[in-house]
């Protein structure tokens, strides 16, 4: 082998060597490892009278927003909090006693059910029970 082709050999290699070090951690970075969700069964979310009557909260359900409603009857509802839409944050608003999704001015009924807008189905519902003044969430049964 002559001198020159060798050198060539040995250059080439090194320029992909460090190509691969630059480019290997940039597209490791934008594709992460997949992280198994945690199995989240229930959830304790607070003390029942904490809760005021007719307001709205948001709390985690595992890596889930889940949006808690007290009723003027003093129910406790516990919804899906990410539009069925385009997975924006919805709020329950007091004066309308409805939830409503800022991002495209969609509205449901405090039952969960999609009432105008652009959301194309229901808000997924939680049960929720009350266990000495405790809210406690728990999954829902579609959701498995």
């Amino acid at each position: 082998m002559k001198r020159n082709r060798f050198l060539n050999i040995i250059l080439g290699g090194g320029t992909l060597a460090w190509l691969g070090s630059i480019f290997y951690p940039v597209f490791s970075f934008l594709n992460p490892p997949k992280r198994p969700e945690a199995n989240v069964h229930s959830v304790k979310a607070g003390p029942a009278d904490k809760l005021a009557v007719n307001s709205g909260e948001i709390i985690k359900f595992g890596r889930r927003p889940v949006l808690l409603i007290r009723m003027d009857t003093g129910e406790v509802r516990a919804f899906s909090a990410t539009c069925t839409h385009l997975d924006c944050i919805v709020q329950y608003r007091q004066d309308s006693k409805q939830i409503w999704c800022a991002c495209h001015n969609g509205y449901y009924d405090l039952r969960g059910r999609n009432i105008s807008g652009p959301p194309p189905r229901p808000l997924d519902v939680y049960p929720v029970n009350i266990v000495n003044n405790e809210i406690i969430v728990s999954k829902p049964k579609q959701m498995g």
